[in-house]
């Protein structure tokens, strides 16, 4: 394991660790200044959207896990993609999630920072027949 990729990987656990937190300000220590969320449901959201949300209570997480499945690093761009989990609340309704999540880091002045992650729901393959 290279070392750029276990920074990596600690990057994507305080990524995760401060979604749980539902703490903005440690949010926002984990992704660029320009990061977007893309769902399937509303497609790219901005940061501030998602942290507006976040900081009003409108949303919120009570647990994230990720499966690292692969991990690619280049000079200053990377990804992570894998198989995630979480539970939360949004506009007071309980959500669950099992999804496929890309995050696209760049590092700046050393560090990375998440720019952009993509979800996909995971679906339960179909029987054969």
């Amino acid at each position: 394991m290279t070392d750029d990729a276990q920074l990596l990987r600690e990057a994507e656990e305080a990524f995760n660790d401060a979604m749980i937190s539902n703490d903005v300000a440690r949010i926002r220590a984990c992704i660029t200044e320009d990061w977007m969320l893309v769902t399937p449901e509303r497609g790219p959201i901005s940061a501030e959207a998602v942290l507006a949300a976040i900081s009003s209570g409108v949303l919120g997480h009570y647990t994230m896990a990720k499966q690292e499945r692969l991990i690619r690093v280049g000079k200053d761009l990377a990804y992570v993609t894998g198989r995630g989990q979480n539970t939360g609340w949004f506009r007071s309704d309980p959500i669950e999630a099992d999804e496929w999540i890309t995050d696209i880091y760049r590092r700046i002045e050393g560090e990375w920072r998440c720019e952009l992650t993509h979800l996909t729901p995971a679906y339960a393959p179909r029987p054969a027949g």
